[in-house]
């Protein structure tokens, strides 16, 4: 089962009549866009190692990186 926690945000006056005029939950709002900051931080992090490993890629060099590919097929 699922553990929540509660999660508050101060909004003005007339930016909650809006909502409610429009039939907007705030909860799903706030819910959406913690999801979506989530995520571009992750995809950020995910790019940053990326570049690092490629980085030590670029560094070790193809030609050995070719001949350690070989040597494990010919051990498997």
């Amino acid at each position: 089962m699922a553990k929540y926690v509660t999660v508050s945000a101060k909004i003005d006056v007339e930016l909650r009549r809006k909502l409610a005029e429009f039939g907007i939950k705030p909860s799903d709002v706030i819910r959406k866009s913690l999801e979506r900051e989530v995520e571009e931080k992750m995809k950020e992090l995910l790019y940053k190692k990326v570049e690092e490993a490629s980085e030590i890629i670029l560094r070790v060099g193809k030609d050995a990186w070719v001949k350690t590919i070989r040597e494990s097929r010919e051990e498997g």
